[in-house]
């Protein structure tokens, strides 16, 4: 009588308790009779055949306990999760700032060089990796233990990432509440925040052309007294939103109305979070998709302004003396290395909910391209609206394209209140932003939270461990961020945002990334894994790129970042105390010790020869899952037929 794939399958699983697995890299496993069902990590250092002692050989006692991993219900919702975390701010308000910066449309030169042999590979590989070990941030290093660190630094960047970048969301939220007025409270001067100095329009090329009466614009100021005039949108931004006060020593009082914000947008990231991926792929179809509607809606609007046409001009035109710059190629590097989230984590936590076989190679390369692709795009929509607001002003339009939160908060609100029914475009902008920073949020807490729970795998008591985690992270989080809704907010979040998550941090953590899989673990030994989970090798450029060139790369940019460093200023008037310098680099440090503090505390801690503890502390552990795609010896009885009856069942 013939037996069926499942059931032939469960002899095969139980004949190999007693026989050696050897994993298409060459390493060796033993998996225990043990009731959990968990398998031994692996000893010695050697692969190939050779490197399997046979039955006889008594694993070591340490084991990897095994627990149920969720998975996405549909890949898209891996896609879409994706493109949510990695798609975000950075896209709308750093890129066509940087891209204008630095030459325009030469600045796509450097941009797609470095895509392709620093973003691409570093996306694949983390991708790839969170696939191949069904881990997080933290156990995906059992790939070789002794790097472990590299875990430990992902979770700091990506804890202090979320507590600083949900401010850009309770910023935006309140400017969308304030949308909902007849009149926006940032177009005129007449509010309590203002000061005399606050003029609603700029009458320069009449100052220039002595075309005013007395030298008087709007009665009460003179074009002497133009210079120190000042808009009522950063009077608004300045003195009613941030409340601002002259330094970072001066916290003075809390932002009721921003705080409230605050709360509200983390009540949302919350409820997107709780209850896993499952729930996460789904909210992510609107929160990664809408935005897309929204820029597409602007980009209409803006191209029927008048000036529309200079600012995109202004935009793409070639500069080509910037291409021989080492400044165009550095920003280059940290815009793509920010802008795809790489070191954070978060990717790896949203591959290990993969399938196993799941092409992440051409994932990899489809979202590299969604990303790169809506960075381009946004810049036609922003220059678009802001050549709109230049041509409005008399201006030229380099006085209003600004970075960061100048871009979003100052530059754009400024040019809807010149549009017709200004509140709904403003309504709409700030509505995009809340999204673009929503999605990325709740997924850089979701991978925070996926690290913290694989250091626990063994089931819980609690029945809501998971909701009590992402709570406890939430909160946390959250009373940080009350040192963000001060009267020196701004200054502190500027330190997060210049050291805690810098370039710096993220070029230091994809350098170490791709040495420990290309020359620890093994760069061939990896693509051989890819191969037995995608069914095909990539492209030997990926493995090349992982060895040599995106490692160059990382070191390059960041040793340049070191010796051209400049000290933190905010609005390049006020210069950070020392001791506001040493608490950023306190925050930069403690990701980036992490990694050299780990690996010195494992080797000291290890017992033997240092040939010996290197060779133990290299070795990787393997997850349970493993098992089921690990094939035996090829001189082993039987073998191909149990591959086969194997690949078929787990299919």
């Amino acid at each position: 009588m013939e037996k069926s794939a499942s059931s032939c399958s469960l002899v095969l699983l139980e004949e190999t308790k007693k026989t050696p697995l050897l994993h298409p890299n060459g390493a060796c496993g033993y998996p225990p009779a043990a009731s959990n069902g968990s398998l031994v990590p692996l000893t010695g250092a050697g692969s190939g055949a050779g490197a399997c002692a046979g039955p006889e050989k008594k694993a070591p006692p340490a084991v990897v306990p095994y627990q149920e991993r969720e998975t996405w219900t549909r890949q898209m919702d891996f896609m879409m999760s994706c493109v949510g975390f990695a798609v975000g701010l950075g896209n709308v308000w750093r890129f066509p700032y940087l891209c204008y910066k630095n030459g325009g449309g030469v600045f796509l030169i450097p941009y797609m060089l470095i895509v392709f042999v620093g973003g691409i590979p570093v996306f694949f590989l983390e991708i790839a990796l969170g696939q191949f070990m069904k881990a997080g941030s933290i156990n995906v290093w059992n790939i070789a233990p002794l790097f472990k660190g590299l875990g430990y630094a992902s979770m700091v960047i990506v804890f202090f990432s979320n507590t600083y970048y949900i401010m850009v969301l309770a910023w935006a939220f309140y400017y969308l509440i304030k949308s909902f007025n007849s009149t926006l409270p940032w177009s005129t001067c007449d509010n309590e925040w203002n000061t005399p100095n606050c003029i609603e329009i700029f009458r320069h090329q009449d100052c220039i052309n002595g075309s005013l009466a007395n030298d008087t614009i709007n009665g009460n100021m003179t074009c002497a007294e133009l210079a120190n005039a000042r808009s009522p949108i950063i009077e608004f931004w300045e003195n009613k939103v941030l409340n601002i006060s002259s330094g970072l020593g001066e916290t003075g009082e809390f932002n009721w109305e921003l705080m409230l914000c605050l709360i509200a947008v983390w009540v949302m990231v919350y409820f997107c979070v709780w209850k896993g991926v499952k729930s996460t792929g789904k909210i992510v179809y609107f929160t990664a998709t809408f935005p897309y509607v929204v820029l597409i809606i602007l980009l209409v609007r803006g191209v029927t302004l008048p000036g529309a046409y200079d600012g995109i001009m202004f935009y793409i035109k070639p500069d080509w003396s910037k291409l021989w710059e080492a400044q165009v190629w550095i920003d280059a590097g940290t815009q793509i290395f920010f802008s795809y989230a790489i070191g954070l984590g978060a990717l790896t936590a949203l591959g290990s909910y993969n399938r196993f076989n799941n092409d992440c190679y051409k994932d990899a390369f489809v979202l590299a391209m969604i990303n790169s692709g809506t960075s381009f795009f946004a810049g036609f929509v922003v220059f678009s609206i802001l050549g709109f607001m230049a041509n409005e002003q008399g201006v030229h339009i380099s006085q209003v394209a600004e970075s960061g939160p100048g871009l979003a908060f100052i530059a754009y609100p400024k040019a809807v209140t010149l549009m017709p029914v200004a509140p709904l475009w403003a309504a709409l902008f700030f509505f995009m932003l809340l999204l673009l920073g929503l999605d990325s949020q709740f997924v850089g807490v979701e991978g925070f939270v996926t690290g913290i729970l694989d250091l626990f795998p063994g089931k819980s008591q609690f029945r809501y461990k998971r909701e009590i985690s992402v709570a406890v992270c939430c909160l946390l989080c959250f009373i940080i961020d009350l040192s963000m809704v001060t009267q020196a907010g701004m200054y502190v979040f500027q330190l997060f945002d210049y050291y805690s998550a810098s370039g710096m941090s993220l070029l230091w953590q994809a350098f170490w990334e791709c040495i420990v899989v290309a020359w620890v673990y093994g760069a061939d030994r990896f693509m051989d894994d890819v191969a037995l989970m995608i069914g095909y090798r990539p492209f030997p450029w990926i493995k090349w790129c992982w060895s040599f060139i995106t490692p160059a790369v990382c070191m390059g940019i960041f040793i340049f970042h070191l010796v051209n460093y400049k000290p933190l200023t905010y609005n390049n008037t006020y210069v950070y105390p020392w001791w506001g310098e040493v608490i950023g680099w306190c925050l930069a440090l403690s990701s980036m010790l992490c990694i050299p503090v780990s690996i010195l505390y494992k080797l000291v801690s290890a017992k033997g020869t240092f040939k010996e503890r290197w060779a133990h502390l290299t070795t990787p552990v393997w997850g349970h899952h493993h098992l089921e795609y690990m094939a035996l010896p090829s001189n082993a009885p039987g073998t191909e037929e149990n591959k086969v009856i194997i690949f078929e069942s787990v299919m």
